[in-house]
């Protein structure tokens, strides 16, 4: 069955229209709380945020429509998506509620929501609460309401988390770091996580002010971070996402390096210390590169949808422990329950910190593929999978990339676009292949 307001990450869209309305999300939680006291008669949920304006309207909206239900509510404030994953897990609550549309611009806004265990819910779960969502609500009488109340060191907690997960013998001391929370969740969190840890801390995208998230900063948007850690002579620059779930690095050099990239160096550190990491999964975009590196160390490779929900599902399938996306959502099951970028960036800095190598050194054997993606805005009514012009042009640039590359057409889960992506040992050829598909779409 195909779901109708849940997609890859939770329910997500513009502020003010369906489903991003106040009467929505109160319908939504009531129809949440209802699902979970099918199985708990006295429910507790979490809620945490991002820094968007509208998340105010949100978090209200969720909080009567849970305590309608005769779910109780404890507010967290702002808090990265990782970091209300965790503390579901450590406060026993019945569910994490997150308010944020990660890297999108301000006036959207999203829910998603984490199990009891910090994890992702299945597609059986959302299907389940659309079905609620059809039935007239249930409202609990007077005595049988929930309460709301507020966890007030919620980001203290998260960063004795976030601290915990690198290694004991090792120190940040002697690195200057150039941290961006794009305006977001973790404005109040990484800048304190990393200095902590005995880093000099140089703070940029830590100024929210409802409007402003991910507006030219953060990981989606890593020129700013380049530039700073240029300006400062930073030995390293570590860019989040609105909600803090996602990562991009850059060296002294300024160099970018991407998820894909990020991955490999967590499973080096592995390695070296004597791990044995039997497969690493990766997703439908995972660089060519990395594939045939890891395969090349005799660790095996899979991929799963784009998504770091369909990572997690596969990881936990093969019982593995590391897996992500090159859009920097990593996967480090023996730390975290989800992607955390916090967490991933402290790995990555462990693996420099531990070898004395930089990163660049550390992956001398990894020269990624190009890879053209182009994002094509579709019309309400264009039905794209029914193309004949597309299915023919994909088939002549497969073809014509035979071993050495690969052509992938996806819908986006988030927002009304195909995305084409053609991969290629040649950079020309992969841009040249990508424009001629997606031209059959505009």
């Amino acid at each position: 069955m195909n779901r109708k307001y849940f997609g890859t990450d939770g329910i997500r869209g513009r502020v003010g229209q369906s489903p991003i309305t106040a009467d929505f999300v109160l319908r939504l939680a009531h129809a949440v709380g209802r699902v979970l006291k099918r199985t708990e008669d006295k429910p507790t949920v979490l809620i945490g945020k991002d820094t968007r304006i509208s998340g105010y309207m949100l978090e209200s909206a969720l909080e009567s429509g849970f305590n309608s239900a005769g779910v109780n509510v404890v507010l967290l404030g702002p808090l990265p998506t990782p970091g209300v994953a965790y503390l579901t897990r450590a406060q026993r609550a019945s569910l994490g509620v997150v308010i944020s549309a990660s890297h999108n611009p301000f006036d959207d806004n999203g829910i998603k929501f984490f199990s009891a265990q910090g994890s992702k819910l299945s597609d059986a779960w959302e299907l389940d609460v659309e079905a609620v969502l059809d039935e007239a609500p249930v409202w609990a009488d007077s005595a049988n309401l929930g309460k709301t109340k507020r966890l007030d060191d919620a980001a203290g907690r998260y960063i004795e988390f976030c601290k915990s997960t690198f290694s004991n013998e090792l120190t940040l001391k002697g690195l200057k770091i150039v941290v961006d929370a794009a305006h977001g969740a973790a404005y109040h969190i990484a800048p304190k996580v990393f200095h902590e840890l005995g880093a000099e801390v140089i703070a940029i995208g830590c100024a929210p002010d409802g409007l402003n998230i991910n507006h030219e900063v953060g990981a989606t948007h890593p020129d700013a971070l380049v530039r700073a850690v240029r300006a400062n002579k930073a030995d390293y620059g570590i860019a989040l996402d609105g909600d803090a779930d996602r990562l991009q690095l850059v060296d002294v050099s300024g160099r970018l390096f991407n998820g894909d990239e990020l991955l490999y160096l967590m499973v080096d550190d592995r390695l070296r210390q004597g791990e044995k990491i039997q497969g690493v999964v990766g997703t439908l975009m995972t660089n060519m590169a990395v594939e045939l590196a890891l395969q090349k160390r005799g660790i095996a490779f899979v991929r799963s949808k784009v998504g770091d929900r369909y990572v997690l599902e596969e990881l936990e399938k093969q019982q593995w422990i590391l897996g992500g996306e090159g859009s920097g959502h990593l996967l480090a099951l023996d730390k975290h329950t989800t992607g955390d970028g916090l967490v991933s960036a402290l790995q990555v800095l462990q693996t420099c910190v531990r070898s004395g190598r930089s990163m660049d050194e550390l992956l001398s054997d990894v020269t990624l593929f190009p890879q053209t993606l182009i994002n094509v805005r579709l019309r309400p009514d264009q039905k794209w999978q029914d193309n004949p012009r597309l299915h023919e042009e994909s088939k002549k640039v497969e073809a014509e990339l035979g071993q050495t590359g690969r052509v992938l057409i996806r819908a986006s889960g988030t927002e009304p676009l195909v995305r084409v992506m053609v991969e290629a040992r040649d950079q020309h050829q992969a841009e040249s292949g990508a424009r001629r598909i997606a031209a059959t779409l505009q």
